[in-house]
């Protein structure tokens, strides 16, 4: 890589005084001198760096990313930066930009070689094993003696199919530094993939011999020789390598299924509580233990088991196993429903699923009920009306409008326009799930609103212009006409009486903002914001109609887009139009509703009317609720669902890259 370009003064001059500041231990100063340096420095990449290094060492990573990530394309050349950069976004969790980072060219270029390790380790880490061998076999071309690329070569090797050239890769490996058995494990892996069971076999009890402290050697022997059918050799190795490693679960495990087999049922029992001691939520320990226990007529026992089940928060198969003959027998409800709830498909297929599906919201059991609403999707989706069919067309036509939406398109617009219109409605508008039915609930509350809750007034004014090409053309006659219409279909869903403000709550008229301001160019928008991987993974789960818009929900990565598509849309419109709106964070919202809703109503004009803020009076008193939030709505606030996107983050991570932007944008974090 070429050498990094010699500093300028003014940034030399700032980094050397930032740094004697870190090194005096005023942290906060360096920052600040390093920060306002950055904003006057010719070349601040250095600069960058350094507060990457001082986020770091403070924990935060993202901000460390952050900088460095600015230092690194500033001085892509610059490995010091680049595996400082690699290292945080590793630190991160973000394991497949640090790969992005550590480029096949970077890598290339870099004597040190240590970004072509880090390449390796990456590419291996995400299973993508031709770029990690790859990686590998470059660094070892200059650096043979490297015993820990070696053994990496190997393991990737195996997992590309090439037995032989891990084996070989394994060997080197081993020979370079025989110490270190953790190689010598996946050497005998390796010949046992490649079918050379005696030669993996002889590798083991050799390393054994050099290991005799080594669990895992004993272990590995253990599976080898239980796969050969050789159960009598197998029973003693696992017994040593519990004996080594008392604290390793799985290995604890391993011993009482097999003392269980040979009916050494005292050993199996004991063995089986040390890994509840070890792991107090290991399913198969419970089930083992209940097997013994029914089998040794111990049924007195399954009480007490059943009790240490509840409180470790075992999952669902395991207590349902554990207590559903009991329970029916009891008609004990709330812990017959617990114990229903975890009984496998195969067992009770009707009932668990249902009440499967209730309780695992209520346990906690996220990646279960994640599972669950993704079969509902997937049976949604199979429906003869082809709802994924038709929420594509819908972010088809949201890509074709992003594209006419230019300066150049409004700058072409007809001026003819009617007089203003005195009583423009305000639009309520944010991302379903976003607590617009909360709000609009609430502003239904006063006295001199009307609201429209999602009704299709603006959708049959829109349907009768002919779409957003249209806009452009209207004149006066025709934009007064849609008004009328408008109003016409309004009138008939709710009474206007004169002073009130109508209030045309919709969702996802995010993306009827041009629409909106031609037809009336004074409406003003309230904008309900919510964290974007809530309002996401709240979409996902409720049970819409299946419209155009709402079948976006049947998956993640629909969804994902279609956030984007509207938000990019309604930014897209606030930089064409003066668009007057005021933000309601739905955080705030419940935490303090009066201290969010108050400036609300003062921006609207409307009087202090307190009696608003009982949400759950007008909701019972307001007639039937459309919305996915009827049962919320009618119930005190809860916040329970703020945050709740972090415990199905796991499911969330392949969208996350599509609603970061929309994070940090809304003031959000990851």
């Amino acid at each position: 890589m070429a050498t990094a370009p010699k500093l300028d003064a003014t940034t030399a001059e700032a980094l050397r005084e930032a740094m004697r500041a870190a090194q005096a231990g005023d942290i906060s100063r360096a920052r600040t001198l390093a920060e306002d340096a950055v904003a006057h420095s010719p070349a601040p990449a250095p600069l960058h760096a350094f507060l990457g290094m001082l986020a770091a060492r403070a924990g935060d990573l993202a901000g460390a990313a952050e900088q460095l990530g600015r230092a690194h394309r500033a001085r892509p050349s610059d490995v010091t930066i680049l595996c400082n950069l690699i290292a945080v976004l590793i630190d991160l969790g973000d394991q497949g930009q640090a790969l992005d980072v550590a480029t096949r060219e970077l890598a290339f270029a870099d004597p040190s070689l240590r970004v072509a390790r880090y390449r390796g380790f990456l590419a291996q880490a995400l299973d993508r094993f031709p770029e990690a061998a790859e990686a590998y076999e470059f660094v070892l071309e200059r650096a043979p003696q490297d015993f820990e690329s070696w053994n990496n070569l190997g393991n990737a090797r195996v997992a590309l199919g090439d037995f032989d050239g891990s084996i070989a890769a394994l060997e080197k490996a081993v020979a370079l530094d025989p110490r270190a058995a953790p190689t010598q494990v996946n050497l005998a892996s390796a010949l046992r993939s490649a079918g050379r069971r005696g030669e993996a076999e002889a590798v083991l009890r050799a390393a054994a011999g050099r290991f005799p402290e080594d669990a895992h050697i004993r272990h590995d022997l253990y599976v080898l020789l239980k796969g050969d059918g050789r159960n009598d050799e197998a029973l003693p190795m696992i017994e040593s390598a519990a004996r080594l490693d008392p604290a390793h679960a799985g290995i604890q495990l391993k011993l009482a299924i097999e003392y269980g087999l040979v009916m050494e049922t005292a050993k199996a029992e004991a063995a089986y509580l040390r890994v509840l001691d070890i792991a107090p939520t290991e399913r198969d320990a419970y089930l083992g233990l209940a097997i013994q226990y029914e089998h040794g007529n111990r049924e007195e026992e399954l009480a007490p088991l059943i009790a240490r089940a509840e409180r470790n928060g075992v999952d669902i198969g395991t207590l349902s196993f554990l207590r559903a003959f009991e329970l029916r027998r009891a008609k004990a409800f709330e812990e017959g429903l617990a114990a229903l709830a975890l009984v496998p498909p195969e067992i009770e297929p009707e009932r668990t699923a249902h009440l499967r599906a209730t309780l695992l919201d209520r346990l906690g059991r996220s990646d279960e009920a994640f599972h669950w609403f993704e079969e509902t999707a997937r049976l949604h989706a199979a429906s003869g009306s082809e709802p994924l069919e038709r929420a594509a067309e819908l972010r088809d036509e949201l890509r074709g409008e992003l594209a006419s939406m230019s300066p150049e398109w409004v700058a072409g617009w007809t001026r003819d326009l009617p007089p203003a219109e005195p009583h423009a409605p305000v639009f309520l508008v944010g991302f379903p799930r976003s607590g617009t039915t909360l709000l609009d609930t609430i502003l239904m509350g006063h006295p001199d609103t009307a609201v429209l809750e999602e009704k299709p007034p603006l959708n049959i004014v829109a349907d009768t212009i002919g779409g957003l090409d249209k806009l452009a053309t209207m004149d006066a006659p025709s934009i007064a006409a849609a008004r009328a219409r408008y109003f016409e279909e309004v009138a008939k869903l709710v009474p206007l009486a004169p002073g009130q403000l109508l209030v045309d709550k919709s969702p996802l008229f995010l993306h009827k903002v041009p629409l909106i301001k031609r037809l009336f160019p004074e409406a003003r928008f309230i904008l309900a914001l919510r964290h974007p991987c809530d309002v996401l993974l709240s979409c996902f789960m409720s049970n819409f109609r299946l419209n155009r818009a709402m079948s976006n929900f049947l998956r993640l990565e629909d969804a994902a887009e279609l956030y984007d598509l509207s938000f990019r849309h309604w930014e897209r419109a606030n930089a064409l139009f003066p668009v007057q709106s005021h933000a309601i964070v739905y955080e705030r919202l419940i935490e303090d509703v009066e201290a969010e809703v108050r400036p609300l109503f003062d921006w609207l004009g409307l009087e202090w009317h307190p009696q608003a803020l009982d949400h759950t009076h007008t909701a019972r008193s307001r007639g039937l609720i459309t919305t996915a939030s009827y049962s919320q709505v009618t119930e005190p606030i809860y916040k329970r669902a703020a945050g709740r996107w972090h415990r199905y983050r796991a499911h969330l991570e392949p969208v996350l890259p599509v609603l970061a932007p929309w994070v940090g944008k809304f003031g959000y974090s990851l």
